[in-house]
């Protein structure tokens, strides 16, 4: 729905809706960071993706550390993939990593990106 929709429906003001609007997914963005951070706690830092690097190339250097560590990682390839793309968006465009990815490793082969 559009907001103007959605300020029809609850009787308010469009600029009503699109405050509340971004309030909540500012609470979301905070929320995500907390739970990021208690996530990284359980986890140690693993390696670095390096800007440029193609996303199949970094789905080898986790690999690649996470053996050095003694952990298999939980994710074939297509998921790794995917969990970076879903993830760290942001920092992915097409096959290509724009920004350095830090990557942590918990003892039960989990992934936290960031």
């Amino acid at each position: 729905m559009t907001q103007q929709q959605i300020a029809d429906i609850i009787e308010t003001s469009k600029a009503n809706v699109c405050t509340v609007e971004k309030s909540a997914w500012e609470n979301i963005r905070r929320a995500r960071e907390t739970l990021d951070f208690l996530y990284s706690l359980d986890a140690k830092h693993l390696c670095v993706i390096e800007r440029g690097t193609d996303l199949l190339d970094a789905v080898h250097v986790i690999y690649d550390a996470a053996e050095k560590e003694g952990i298999k990682v939980q994710y074939d390839s297509v998921e790794l993939m995917n969990k970076i793309r879903d993830e760290i968006h942001e920092k992915s465009k097409s096959r290509l990593i724009r920004h350095p990815i830090n990557v942590y490793l918990k003892e039960d082969g989990d992934l936290y990106l960031e």
